[in-house]
């Protein structure tokens, strides 16, 4: 859940975007890769996108197992020293 599958290695696409011109300027001057930064960024926001999907797919299950453990405790209770 916590990794996304992509292709590294991928070939590169052209893409029309929209920036600020205030933004690009100071990227510019400061050497930022634009391209390097969106692919980071676009990972980072599929990644938690993905999470809340996922989440939101297994609420039944994951508050089901919360209540039997709520209620029976886990296997280890009775074994744990601490």
């Amino acid at each position: 859940m916590s990794n996304i599958n992509f292709n590294p290695g991928a070939p590169k696409r052209s893409a029309n975007l929209s920036i600020n011109a205030d933004l690009l300027q100071q990227a510019k001057q400061l050497n930022i890769n634009l391209s390097q930064t969106f692919e980071q960024h676009l990972a980072e926001i599929i990644r938690q996108a993905q999470r809340r999907l996922w989440l939101a797919e297994n609420k039944g299950a994951i508050d089901e197992y919360n209540r039997r453990i709520e209620k029976r405790g886990t296997f280890s209770d009775g074994l744990r020293r601490y």
